[in-house]
């Protein structure tokens, strides 16, 4: 397995958290289940062969993916082939630090997965062909690395409000208050709200809600023995049936079935 990772250099940084280029992944099961966790993700396949999206209930192909594409921040789990046999570079943004890199705004790809030519028209496609004839992963880095900041140097841009609101999500799901934050940025709700859903792709309380879901997965994992009402707490739920149910919806399975899955890759789940 060839599994490598580059942070790009200023300013990309601060939007981009790495590039990952994975070659040889070889796992026992073929499909798995991705849960939201507030990211978007540009995808660059280096295989002629489709990539699928599946059905999460009967695992039947509903999506075929081709050479590049970009998956905007999810609400609701998406099913994906596990990676085997695949070549793939991965543009991983920070957690709301996409949307200077898109010509619409972010709701509009929530839930969603596009091709790049779609989007951007050939330019991706262009970089991909570029990618094919050199060989060297590290160069490979480099070379999206220059594309990025020559496409994007000019919008590269965030309002400060916005992301200081999801700095606080990220951190402190379990504790902040979407009221207490807006009396403190200074905007009237309804501005602040659309402001946000445009930048990340969904309203505050719909990305606090997949924080706290998050931190969840987190204390689960980490978590030899299980409380199941001190986690529902912990995690900033309104009670144990709110936990449930929210984690089911994110998900699709139960807390206590989560909880009984062996995975070794966090928020991707084996299901076939």
């Amino acid at each position: 397995m060839i599994y490598n990772v580059h942070v790009p250099a200023f300013p990309l940084n601060q939007f981009i958290d790495v590039f990952i280029y994975f070659e040889r992944v070889e796992h026992a099961h073929t499909v798995d289940r991705f849960l939201p966790n507030g990211d978007t993700e540009i995808l660059i396949d280096f295989h002629d062969t489709p990539q699928y999206i599946y059905d999460n209930q009967s695992l039947r192909e509903i999506q075929a993916c081709n050479h590049v594409w970009a998956s905007g921040l999810r609400t609701e789990p998406i099913t994906i082939p596990s990676g085997n046999g695949a070549a793939m570079m991965v543009i991983a943004f920070k957690k709301g630090m996409s949307a200077p890199f898109f010509p619409f705004p972010m709701d509009e790809i929530r839930d969603s997965v596009v091709d790049a030519d779609l989007l951007w028209g050939s330019d991706f496609g262009n970089l991909r062909e570029r990618l094919l004839a050199e060989k060297n992963v590290d160069r490979r880095f480099l070379m999206v690395e220059d594309f990025l900041l020559r496409k994007f140097r000019s919008t590269l841009e965030l309002n400060p409000c916005v992301s200081f609101a999801v700095g606080e999500m990220i951190e402190r799901p379990d504790v902040l208050s979407i009221r207490r934050m807006n009396e403190q940025i200074g905007y009237s709700q309804k501005h602040f709200t659309e402001m946000f859903r445009k930048q990340i792709g969904v309203t505050p309380k719909a990305y606090l809600k997949i924080m706290r879901f998050q931190k969840a997965v987190r204390t689960i994992d980490a978590s030899a023995e299980i409380d199941w009402g001190t986690i529902a707490g912990d995690c900033g739920f309104y009670d144990q049936a709110h936990f449930i149910h929210d984690f089911k919806h994110f998900s699709g399975f139960t807390p206590e079935q989560y909880s009984k899955i062996h995975t070794n890759y966090q928020n991707y789940v084996p299901v076939g």
